[in-house]
């Protein structure tokens, strides 16, 4: 299982956000100190998102991004990138730039065909961000822009159209538990995984080691698949779990 250490980048500055809320950001400093961190712990994987991008589709922290892939490579650490990804431009640009992997969220939801050839112009280089909500009667709401609107569609709806298209992998977050320590949505995770045979990372609610080794444990209801990556941001960032350690989990799970 792969670990994806995060860094959140709004106005130039590593942040974490709780719920996806932007006015309660918590800076954690210089995004590429953050990243040296990570990769000096052995981090195969970093998870850079323009948080700026994602919200309005400008990217204004352009340059902060590639110099985080760049000081990433050169630490031997793989990127995967998103956010504010919203046409043929942008992708090919991260692409170029070195980007191992370029997360596509509100253009996949708004355009599901038009993702089938993109990964197809960069096989294997294209992953999909189902970001959700969970409303009222519990049914998961995947969100656009940054978090900011609802889409009334859910991962389950859309997968069906990329089954064979060459997609890196479904990052999938629960929005409810972004931030927050809390755990991970097993069962939202679940139902996506018997939904596609996509490969698909976890992402939301790591708070501890134990968390880890749960995503590691779970296998869906009717396909018994497993999640192939798991994101964290806060809990490593903050220091409730050490990187060194999560690495070592991760890696020991397989």
């Amino acid at each position: 299982m792969d670990l994806f250490c995060a860094i959140d980048v709004m106005a130039g500055r590593a942040v974490r956000l709780v719920n996806g809320e932007f006015g309660a950001a918590e800076n954690f400093g210089d995004p590429l100190e953050l990243a040296a961190r990570f990769s000096g712990a052995g981090a195969s994987w970093l998870h850079v998102v323009d948080l700026d991008a994602a919200r309005t589709g400008a990217r204004t922290n352009r340059d902060v991004v590639l110099s985080v892939i760049a000081a990433a490579h050169r630490a031997g650490t793989r990127v995967e990138t998103g956010g504010g990804v919203r046409d043929e431009r942008a992708l090919d640009e991260l692409v170029a730039a070195g980007a191992d992997r370029v997360v596509l969220g509100t253009a996949a939801i708004e355009d599901p065909a038009r993702v089938v050839g993109l990964a197809e112009r960069h096989p294997g280089r294209v992953a999909v961000g189902l970001d959700y909500r969970r409303g009222p009667d519990g049914t998961p709401d995947l969100a656009l822009r940054g978090w900011t609107e609802s889409s009334g569609a859910t991962p389950a709806l859309l997968v069906d159209a990329w089954a064979h298209a060459p997609l890196a992998a479904l990052v999938v977050t629960a929005i409810e538990r972004d931030g927050t320590r809390t755990g991970p949505d097993l069962e939202g995770l679940s139902d996506v995984l018997d939904a596609t045979a996509l490969p698909v990372v976890a992402s939301g609610g790591v708070g501890r080691v134990a968390d880890l080794l749960d995503l590691a444990r779970l296998r869906s209801p009717r396909a018994g698949r497993h999640v192939r990556g798991v994101v964290v941001g806060r809990a490593l960032v903050d220091g409730s779990v050490d990187v060194e350690e999560a690495v070592a989990s991760c890696a020991a799970c397989g």
